[in-house]
């Protein structure tokens, strides 16, 4: 243990095998060994004792548009990742739409990791994007370490990435389940969207009414038909439809290679409370009621929905307009996801040791970084957030680091005050106060 350069100290360390008391020993930037509470701390080392606030993994959010470069007005690596390590997020996989490039050839990614390298104070990594005209790119973009290719069954909201007919989606399945890639989607299905009712306006019932919930069970089934047939692994995004968890769990149960993700704002708010004209509430697909609600936290229980990412997806406040046919359709979330998830899941019984399986452990393992992040075990990176679970904060939107200070969250009082949080053993934010960026780029491993 004499390489040890830091040893923090908990009564209360989540780890693979459940919570202890622990001491966790970090060399290099790496876990060297997670010790009993009492462990003599090595020569040389400093001691950082934490007390009894939760030591737990930094989580990895796999669902993040940070929209640079090309719409930074809108969000951008700089604000985005100082907003996801206040809220204890240390990596984040970048989403291919919403900058200018999109992320759909390999010059277009070296244009985005260039613009990220020096702004990014987490770990960084980023999707390819599968549209109707790029299946030639999708192979090069894999070999250049896109950790997977995000695919819309219907209209994105930006030109540049079309939709996916049926035909180009199983063209573009077919090329990534060539090479055993993963194809992460947009469930909604076009034409049952177009024979919704549109009425616009202001009123958020005859929004939801816009974006039924079999346009989602419809694409899903749709997914895992093409999915069985091609052997293919297949993501479903932001699930917000519990009329289609009958439909993925006999999926999987089949062995259909088939994971889900939902948000935070899908198990936290519900349709009941969106006010009239509040387009901060506003996002494809909609905030369901709360009974489809309850069905979300118990498709997560059972293990039917794999994990929780914030889909963070802001824009300029002039795009939220109380229109709710024409206002962007995003949450702005990032810095408030851990306390957000953490408020409801403790009224339901469930504990942080869930909430990390969700938000970290099992977002490492859909990118295929469970080797390094996602946990606090010898040989991982030595990436935490300090948790005092039991504090709450009232959302005040302007002190967010999110670059605009729009949030369908603001006035909600949320346990869980994240005290600080690390990267590789070093301190990258506390009370506030950051580190210069020390984020690294990173690639899907070969």
């Amino acid at each position: 243990m004499s390489d040890t350069e830091l040893v923090l100290r908990s009564t209360r360390v989540i780890t693979p095998e459940g919570t202890r008391a622990a001491s966790v020993a970090v060399a290099a930037g790496t876990i060297r060994a997670v010790l009993p509470y009492d462990a003599p701390v090595p020569e040389g080392a400093r001691l950082e004792d934490l007390g009894d606030h939760v030591l737990l993994p930094g989580l990895v959010d796999t669902h993040v548009h940070v929209n640079d470069p090309g719409r930074t007005e809108w969000e951008g690596f700089w604000t985005a990742t100082r907003a996801a390590a206040a809220g204890g997020i240390t990596t984040l996989v970048d989403m291919p739409l919403n900058s200018l490039p999109p992320t759909t050839t390999v010059a277009h990614l070296r244009t985005k990791q260039q613009v990220a390298a020096d702004k990014a104070h987490i770990d960084v990594g980023f999707w390819g994007g599968a549209l109707p005209d790029n299946v030639k790119d999708l192979r090069p973009l894999h070999e250049a370490g896109v950790f997977g290719f995000k695919a819309f069954l219907s209209p994105s909201g930006v030109d540049e990435f079309p939709h996916l007919e049926r035909d180009p989606l199983a063209r573009s399945m077919a090329e990534i389940a060539a090479f055993d890639g993963l194809l992460i989607v947009h469930a909604e299905d076009p034409h049952l969207l177009s024979s919704a009712p549109q009425q616009g306006g202001p009123r958020y019932a005859d929004f939801l009414a816009s974006r039924p919930r079999n346009a989602e069970d419809t694409a899903i089934a749709q997914l895992i038909t093409e999915a069985k047939a091609l052997h293919a692994r297949v993501h479903v995004l932001h699930l917000s439809s519990s009329d289609a968890l009958p439909l993925i769990a006999e999926a999987k149960a089949e062995g259909v290679r088939l994971t889900v993700e939902t948000c935070p704002h899908y198990l936290t708010l519900t349709a009941e409370e969106v006010p009239d004209g509040a387009s901060e509430f506003k996002c494809c697909p909609p905030i369901r009621e709360s009974a489809n609600q309850d069905l979300l936290w118990q498709a997560l229980a059972d293990g039917t929905i794999d994990c929780v990412v914030t889909d963070h997806s802001p824009s300029t406040a002039d795009l939220k307009t109380d229109d709710f046919a024409t206002a962007w359709g995003g949450i702005s979330g990032l810095q408030l996801s851990l306390a957000a998830v953490w408020t409801e899941a403790r009224k339901r019984g469930h504990g942080l040791e869930d909430v990390v399986r969700w938000m970290s452990t099992r977002t490492a393992e859909l990118v295929g970084l469970d080797t390094r992040k996602g946990a606090i075990a010898a040989g991982h990176d030595a990436d935490f957030a300090v948790l005092a679970p039991d504090e709450t904060f009232t959302v005040d939107p302007a002190g967010l680091q999110h670059r605009n200070h729009v949030t369908a969250y603001a006035g909600r009082t949320l346990h869980g005050v994240v005290k600080s949080t690390w990267l590789r053993g070093q301190r990258i934010v506390a009370d506030g106060e950051f580190t210069e960026p020390k984020g690294r780029l990173l690639t899907r491993h070969p």
